[in-house]
């Protein structure tokens, strides 16, 4: 695997180097020697899973709040997806800072999320995949957002054409005292 580290401190994009011959490839997706090596610790605990089926579905931003904060690992196996973290830790030198990358069936890119972060995605391609590693359980009373469009950040997004829930368009504006 290939750890290419973000403008945001934490976040990394991973190519999963690939072992080809003719009938297609094997590639390692994670592993905990690599993932400590490069001062990640990761430890899964769930995996999860959304079938898009329209392109210009947008989902998030979404976080869990301490103390269930969550790291993930978010990989579109496909189709392709606009995804946009956001750096929510206020002691972090790159605090409400945003970052967007392209994860595709095509780039088999995956991104480490840190803890701290809120994560959404809108959708390139109809029928897009995205499948999920989290550290923490899914604990519905920490489970925040804050909303797509908050000027706060202005985060360019591809695309006019959305589908969004009416949760994901109800977060609130950012407060730092939400975090």
């Amino acid at each position: 695997m290939n750890f290419i580290e973000t403008s945001l401190k934490g976040a990394f994009l991973i190519d999963p180097e690939k072992i080809e011959d003719s009938r297609g490839f094997f590639a390692r997706t994670w592993c905990q020697r690599d993932f400590e090596r490069h001062g990640i610790s990761f430890q899964p605990v769930q995996c999860n899973m959304s079938h898009n089926k329209y392109k210009g579905i947008l989902r998030g931003m979404h976080y869990q709040s301490a103390p269930h904060q969550e790291a993930k690992l978010v990989w579109c196996i496909k189709g392709a997806i606009h995804d946009v973290i956001i750096d929510l830790r206020p002691l972090s030198p790159t605090f409400m800072q945003y970052l967007s990358v392209v994860l595709s069936e095509e780039n088999r890119r995956i991104l480490f999320i840190p803890e701290g972060f809120a994560n959404g995605f809108q959708t390139l391609q109809d029928e897009s995949d995205v499948f999920y590693q989290m550290s923490e359980f899914y604990t519905p009373e920490f489970a925040k957002g804050v909303r797509w469009n908050d000027p706060a950040f202005g985060i360019q997004w591809p695309t006019d054409e959305r589908l969004i829930s009416d949760r994901d368009q109800g977060f609130p504006d950012f407060n730092l005292n939400n975090v």
